[in-house]
């Protein structure tokens, strides 16, 4: 096959491939973002509920890895203490006081102004990325990255809805999920580490991220030792009613398996591309929140901050072409110095 059309043909196959691995997130992460204000909103234990949906993703992700074991009579990646503590502890703690905060400002604040505010983690994660040099600094990128986040602050300024307990929490969250996703694109794309596989890298995150989010449940959730978890609260498993318990523990079995899917289709998106297209991608799929925020919790947005979508739109767009832009360049000069590469062999 000529060397353009294998490129031209690797070229639509990455493609394809993101599109669906951005799909795969978009329908989870929304489902999760709606269903977590609403099951917050009612039972107001947003840690406590955080810590069930993580030791129920350790659980899910030790299943999983036992069945793939048992079939293919293969072990899983199991790292060393010193890689475990040196390279997964980090984004554990990150990524476990991110989802913690995030949930915690649902409490507080609507659905689209949690959507604005958390959005601004592209900011973050392009700052991480250029630090450990993930991303080639580039003058185009960062007017990208700024243009977008002046969309989004144009989204949030003198919103009708603000609460500042919220927006400080989740934007303080949108700064740690900068500082995740940037270690997490570090540890799965690492070939030597072997985390690429989301369940393996579930399996060994979720330990750190129950114990980072754990002293923050007993301090602001647990009045005492008997009361540490929601597990004996009288509007969860505490209810006289067997019924309304087992429809608790199902709720929260749900949020979980939502969570644990999210998590899958983030790490296999990290993992193929890269944080920053996480985030990027991750705006559009905002708006899509946005609208069905609207739509359904009639949450208000002011013509400036329709104004800022307008502009987030025009950012996302730009992005676009000069990726294409720049995989195009590239492609070409692979493809000059493969023809390079043949024309050395044919004169040796």
């Amino acid at each position: 096959m000529p060397v353009k059309s294998r490129c031209s043909w690797a070229s639509v196959c990455f493609g394809v491939q993101t599109v669906s691995l951005v799909l795969f997130f978009y329908t989870f992460s929304i489902t999760l973002t709606f269903y977590n204000k609403k099951f917050i909103t009612m039972f107001r234990f947003p840690l406590s509920i955080t810590i069930f949906h993580l030791f129920i993703k350790f659980l899910l992700a030790l299943l999983c890895r036992t069945i793939w074991e048992l079939k293919t009579g293969k072990e899983r990646i199991l790292l060393s203490w010193d890689l475990y503590v040196r390279k997964v502890a980090p984004t554990g703690i990150s990524s476990s006081l991110d989802i913690g905060l995030s949930n915690w400002s649902f409490e507080y604040i609507t659905v689209s102004l949690y959507t604005m505010t958390k959005s601004t983690s592209i900011v973050f994660i392009l700052g991480f990325s250029l630090l450990f040099g993930l991303e080639k600094k580039m003058w185009s990128l960062i007017f990208v990255v700024m243009f977008i986040a002046a969309g989004l602050f144009m989204f949030t300024y003198q919103s009708t809805q603000f609460n500042l307990e919220g927006f400080l929490l989740v934007l303080t969250a949108s700064l740690l999920s900068g500082i995740r996703w940037t270690l997490a694109q570090m540890l799965t794309q690492k070939k030597e580490i072997g985390l690429s596989n989301p369940l393996d890298m579930i399996y060994h995150v979720q330990p750190w991220m129950i114990l980072a989010l754990l002293p923050l449940s007993v301090y602001f959730e647990g009045k005492a030792i008997s009361r540490m978890f929601v597990a004996t609260t009288q509007t969860l498993f505490g209810a006289e009613d067997l019924h309304v318990v087992l429809k608790n523990f199902g709720l929260l079995l749900i949020g979980a398996l939502l969570a644990f899917m999210l998590e899958i289709s983030e790490y296999l998106l990290v993992s193929f591309t890269s944080g920053l297209t996480l985030c990027i991608a991750g705006i559009f799929k905002e708006i899509c929140t946005l609208a069905l925020a609207a739509e359904i919790n009639g949450d208000r947005m002011t013509l400036l901050n329709f104004l800022g979508l307008v502009v987030c739109l025009a950012g996302i767009a730009l992005h676009v072409v000069l990726k294409a832009h720049s995989t195009k360049a590239a492609e070409k000069k692979k493809e000059i110095d493969e023809l390079i590469e043949l024309e050395k062999l044919s004169e040796d």
